[in-house]
């Protein structure tokens, strides 16, 4: 499945190379001798119509107001699970973000009118105001590491709030006339669809029903119809898979193994399907199509500008052209960081932010990206020479932005270490995923007690993804040196591994005789030979007291200790294996060495710099 936000952002690397790969076809396209088959293609009227009923728009319009719900829905399903499991759900967190996405509209929408206030294009102060939610994100993945997770929570957060605004906006000021009755069948339709969330059957297939009538309401309405997507998106749960659940799914499972029956086989699969969140399954399904399908064509069928010797003239000079550049590249940075400055200060009760002011300022500059909104917002406002103008603005400044973006990292990068600590003591601390804290005395501990990183896995001696990450772990132990500390906590996956309890209480006795490690090498070397006779073996091997060994096996001596450990996993949200946690916060993603090495040295940058800041 997805995992969150690290997982997520790293997809944007290659949608962000494809969009832009779009971007530069339709260009070539528009001023080829083939020109004048670009717009016959998006002009092309395509209907749908269901008895009466009709749905009808030309491509670019079925492409911008159809396939583009999916992006939005998209981008809903992320900011809902990062508000239900992830870095918001500290709703104080929200604060920040959500006024610097408002300043980063406001402040680029003042600098648009300032160019062309009175004039014919002050009606397109829109297409100044919105950041490009795929590009921004895309751009972040290659200009940032990936473990600088904090800035890109904080530009998701943002990039939602700035989505939303602008699609209110669109409503509002960019829309005609507005139908009530399919508005308020609309409302209808979404009250429906919350509701679904509860149905005990058939909800999947319903909900598909209900949300495709509510985007056709929105169209029959007038309003944009993508603003229905992003509302899925956030009315859409997130959770982590229970223990229960997963249980029920192996029951079901081997329940289809025993008998394979279609009447079993179904229930096995919604079995397995129940255990994901909704936002999960969903975003696992249309992610890849919203990053390499959709926006791309998005771009292809909005990008396509005729450049002759007198539109680039013109628009060197037009204050359209002029105003939404400038409000992006100058208006967009000073707006989010003023506006966090604002958000924070103390005498209006603010949290510190999330992300130091300088790497703030970073995303500010990204931010300065504007494309899909903008564009949608532009082709509403103008015709002709005017459209030609913003695009060629807008299309200006995705390309300077990110080259801001780009030096102002490489000068952050310059920064004495002293003053780089300072910023980043003074951002919010981690939110801790880990409910039970490391203690020495209780816990096995491999390296430096004192090490300023701690890895903490749960663990099942019998599963073989653990057997993999185990050598990973000796790596990062051996490069990390004093600065790291392993932590092994039991997590036996009873339901599923008939040995992994036996065995964790094995490994229990032999930490009673001071050898758990030593025992815990032995189980890793041979995860195939979890008998009783061959635990007693290893007892053996590492001369044991092998009679108070046996004796404490037989009576399951030990059990309570695994049961603590399992306990303080449910508490933690963990219910499968191996899952590690570095320094009190989850570690999502994969656990091969060139990734974990990259968390790890992440979480050591951070203490490191919290430790030698002044006060």
């Amino acid at each position: 499945m997805a995992a969150p936000v690290r997982d997520f952002l790293g997809t944007e690397t290659g949608s962000a190379v494809v969009l832009l790969a779009a971007a530069v076809l339709a260009l070539v396209w528009a001023n080829s001798p083939l020109r004048h088959s670009y717009e016959s293609l998006w002009t092309t009227q395509l209907s749908v119509r269901v008895g009466g009923g009709e749905v009808a728009a030309d491509l670019r319009h079925w492409v911008n107001e159809g396939l583009m719900t999916l992006f939005f829905l998209v981008v809903g399903l992320e900011a809902k699970r990062e508000l239900d499991v992830g870095e918001l759900r500290e709703r104080r967190r929200v604060a920040i973000p959500a006024l610097a996405a408002i300043g980063g509209m406001a402040v680029p929408v003042a600098i648009y009118l300032a160019f062309n206030a009175g004039g014919a294009g002050s009606k397109g102060w829109g297409a100044a105001m919105s950041t490009d939610t795929a590009l921004a994100l895309g751009a972040l993945a290659l200009l940032t590491p990936r473990t600088a997770t904090r800035l890109r929570v904080f530009m998701l957060t943002l990039a939602v709030v700035d989505d939303l605004t602008a699609l209110v906006v669109i409503a509002t000021a960019y829309t005609a006339s507005v139908a009530s009755v399919p508005l308020i069948v609309a409302a209808v339709l979404f009250a429906v669809l919350i509701a679904l969330r509860y149905a005990p059957i058939w909800r999947g297939q319903a909900s598909i029903v209900v949300a495709l009538a509510l985007w056709v309401a929105l169209f029959k309405s007038g309003i944009d119809p993508v603003i229905a997507g992003l509302a899925i998106g956030l009315v859409t749960s997130a959770y982590p898979p229970s223990r229960e659940d997963l249980e029920r799914a192996t029951a079901l499972t081997r329940s289809f193994r025993e008998q394979p029956t279609p009447d079993l086989a179904r229930s096995a699969q919604l079995g397995v399907l129940a255990a994901i969140s909704p936002n999960e399954r969903l975003q696992y399904i249309l992610h890849p199509w919203s990053s390499y399908v959709v926006v791309p064509l998005f771009a292809l069928a909005n990008t396509g500008i005729h450049l002759s010797g007198p539109v680039l003239s013109e628009a060197i000079s037009s204050p359209i052209t002029l105003g939404v550049f400038f409000g992006y590249v100058v208006g967009k940075p000073a707006g989010i960081v003023s506006a966090s400055y604002i958000a924070s200060r103390p005498a209006l009760r603010g949290t510190r932010p999330t992300v130091s002011w300088p790497i703030l300022t970073v995303g500010g500059a990204i931010a300065g990206i504007g494309f899909t909104v903008s564009l949608l917002i532009a082709s509403l406002a103008f015709h002709g020479r005017q459209l030609a103008d913003a695009k060629l603005g807008v299309l200006a400044a995705a390309i300077v932005a990110p080259l801001i973006a780009w030096g102002l990292i490489r000068a952050i990068q310059r920064m004495p270490a002293a003053v780089r600590a300072r910023q980043i003591a003074g951002t919010a601390e981690d939110l801790l995923d880990l409910a039970v804290d490391v203690d020495p005395e209780r816990d096995h501990i491999r390296g430096p007690r004192e090490a300023i990183v701690t890895l903490v896995e749960y663990g099942d001696f019998e599963c073989p993804y653990c057997g993999q990450a185990e050598s990973t772990i000796r790596e990062l132990l051996a490069s990390f040196d004093t600065d790291l500390r392993y932590v092994w906590r039991h997590l036996p996956l009873n339901d599923v591994h008939t040995h992994a309890q036996l065995a964790a209480e094995a490994s229990e006795a032999a930490a009673a005789q001071g050898r758990f490690w030593e025992y815990y090498d032995l189980l890793f070397a041979d995860q195939s030979a979890l008998m009783t006779r061959d635990l007693i073996a290893r007892a053996e091997a590492l001369e044991l007291d092998v009679e108070r060994f046996t004796g404490e096996l037989r009576r399951h001596e030990h059990a309570q200790r695994i049961a603590e450990d399992v306990a303080s996993a449910d508490e933690s949200g963990v219910s499968g294996t191996p899952t590690f946690f570095i320094n009190g916060r989850r570690y999502q993603g994969a656990y091969d060495i060139e990734t974990l090495t990259a968390a790890v040295r992440a979480a050591r940058l951070r203490s490191t710099a919290l430790a030698t800041a002044p006060a």
